[in-house]
């Protein structure tokens, strides 16, 4: 596991954007940046997902959280538009960006993979989030020390067999994570990183591997160590790095 305790306001009077805010890794980490003292923005698709985390940490006693109800799969370009102008109009500023929604469509050979059903995940995994990351750059460039973190995983660090789309779109974020962390360099305040979770006890992670014992992974928030490092001070200068969760 990813070496570091994180201090208890070590996100104070931040604003932290995470997607697929509702369940998982997602629901984890804005659990966890809240409870370090950021005002979580969450968005997702689905809205009763949201407002049980919004319910929790509020009775936690937290920062008052954001719920954003936003369809990464049907989303327009204008609607990315008004998320920034709600976010503007609201904070003033993004200091931080968690892409963690993904979807890993079917697992088969590329020969087999349909063209709808591989544009649907690359949509989901790498347009939607170009977007949200293009769109809410000049926001993040407004924060004294902002971070962009992208979620990617093993099989987008080296191609392995049957992981089609999803693989394909892993690299795809390892690729936008490089680009931008190079184009921020020495630029702007804002970095750009990654994250491989590793097997972790999700429902995304028992649909991609149905036969295997959930209780030999992590639960999501045992691997929060590195989203909270990467989201900190701490971390201020490293950017385009891949890191590993576990």
């Amino acid at each position: 596991m990813f070496d570091y305790t994180a201090r208890p306001g070590l996100l104070q009077d931040r604003v932290i954007l995470v997607t697929g805010a509702g369940r998982g890794i997602g629901a984890a980490a804005a659990k966890a940046y809240a409870a370090h003292g950021a005002t979580v923005l969450l968005l997702g698709k689905t809205e009763a997902n949201l407002t049980a985390v919004y319910d929790e940490i509020e009775a936690a006693g937290h920062p008052q959280p954001v719920v954003i109800p936003f369809n990464l799969e049907t989303a327009l370009p204008h609607q990315y538009d008004e998320l920034a102008v709600m976010i503007e109009n609201a904070f003033g500023r993004l200091d931080g960006l968690l892409h963690n929604a993904s979807i890993i469509g079917p697992r088969t050979p590329i020969e087999q993979l349909s063209g709808e059903n591989f544009m649907r995940v690359m949509h989901i995994n790498v347009n939607a989030m170009f977007m949200l990351t293009a769109t809410l750059l000049p926001l993040l460039k407004l924060s004294q020390d902002a971070s962009v973190v992208f979620t990617s995983s093993s099989v987008g660090r080296k191609g392995r067999a049957y992981w089609g789309a999803y693989g394909v779109s892993k690299f795809a974020t390892e690729g936008l994570m490089q680009t931008l962390a190079d184009e921020l360099e020495n630029v702007a305040p804002v970095r750009a990183n990654s994250i491989n979770p590793g097997a972790t006890r999700t429902s995304m992670r028992a649909q991609a591997y149905p036969g295997e014992n959930p209780a030999n992974n992590p639960l999501p928030e045992e691997i929060m160590p590195v989203y909270l490092y990467l989201m900190g001070p701490d971390s201020t200068g490293i950017n385009g790095q891949a890191f590993n969760a576990q």
